[in-house]
């Protein structure tokens, strides 16, 4: 089947920088961060940093570090056997060492860092492996909250530890007691507890980031919805409501929140400002495609949806609009760049993976 037109409506489409600098563009400080990181204590490690957002992290850091005059303080921790390779770092300046954080000897060699991000994480494949969800996102963390006690630490999360919540409601605030539905949600409130735990015994200072949902060119719910409208499959609208970040803003955000860590541990939430709606983002990728969209069930009356105004009232509302991110993811399409092949399953209502 010929691919859809790029000009299929009249708005105006063009990538904002050639694919080869996506990640360059994906990691531009922003005048919060720029002004965050001259208080943040270095050096400074991330932890799984091999994954989707990981090199985006580490660059958005070194590049405002290095307008401190600051360079070189950040460190990517990894195995580099997932997304990113270790080459991908390097080249663009940031140190790597390569650690399996799951060998204690290894991660106890790891040398101290006043401020810690800890990305590291597992959801898909572990319906059918539940000893893998212990291990990496319960017994880990446990481990790096003890070797890493004396760091403040900024501990990716998730927003499936909210129950689902109405759209009215406006999203599940920090306030909402976690309800996890399904073993990987059950298994990131551990790794939460595992992190509140050594905040608690020790005085460390820890925030922890609930996130819902992330996206850029490649990867993310709004990408998944993109590519089915434009192949002419039917969009399931069970999971209708959403909430999406652009990744830029959404590590802004994440970086910033580190001046907020605290003992006892304390939650924020990342989204973007508003809840959106599947079915009103497939139709509009429908306009710019210039194709049908054809719909399967009816939108349950629930969804796992945040309200970030904590972190909106304190570091400002994110920059990329739903209407700019889906205009860029377009013609991210049309371009026929690659993507990470990584749908984000986030129909999925029983929480296992």
């Amino acid at each position: 089947m010929p691919p859809p037109s790029p000009t299929s409506d009249s708005t105006p489409r063009a990538l904002p920088c050639a694919p080869a600098d996506a990640d360059i563009f994906l990691s531009e400080p922003t005048p919060g961060v720029l002004e965050a990181v001259k208080s943040l204590a270095g050096p400074m490690h991330v932890l799984g940093a091999g994954g989707k957002m990981g090199l985006h992290l580490c660059l958005m850091l070194q590049r405002a570090l290095t307008a401190a005059g600051r360079p070189g303080e950040v460190t990517a921790i990894s195995r580099f056997t997932t997304l990113r390779a270790r080459d991908d770092f390097e080249r663009n300046g940031v140190r790597t060492l390569a650690c399996d954080l799951a060998d204690e000897l290894a991660l106890a060699r790891l040398p101290d860092a006043p401020t810690l991000f800890f990305l590291a994480g597992v959801k898909f494949g572990t319906a059918s492996n539940p000893d893998l969800l212990q291990q990496v996102n319960r017994d880990l963390p446990a481990r790096v909250a003890d070797r890493f006690r004396s760091s403040r630490i900024v501990a990716f999360s998730t927003g499936c530890v909210y129950p689902f919540v109405p759209p009215a409601s406006g999203g599940a605030r920090e306030s909402t007691p976690v309800d996890p539905i399904g073993a990987y949600a059950l298994s990131c409130v551990q790794r939460e507890e595992a992190f509140a735990e050594a905040s608690r015994n020790y005085g460390t200072p820890v925030v922890f980031i609930r996130l819902n949902y992330s996206v850029e060119f490649r990867y993310g719910v709004l990408v998944d919805v993109a590519q089915k409208v434009r192949a002419r499959q039917p969009i399931d609208v069970t999971m209708g409501y959403v909430n999406v970040i652009w990744q830029r803003d959404a590590l802004a955000h994440v970086i910033q929140s580190a001046a907020l860590a605290a003992s006892p541990a304390i939650p924020l939430n990342v989204a973007g400002p508003e809840i959106v709606t599947v079915r009103s983002v497939a139709s509009r990728f429908g306009e710019m495609f210039g194709v049908p969209v054809a719909f399967t069930g009816h939108e349950a009356p629930t969804a796992w949806l945040n309200d970030a105004t904590m972190a909106h009232e304190r570091f400002g509302e994110p920059e990329a609009s739903v209407e700019q991110m889906m205009t860029w993811i377009a013609a991210w399409l049309d371009s026929g760049a690659p993507l990470w092949g990584k749908p984000t399953a986030f129909e999925n209502r029983a929480g296992n993976y």
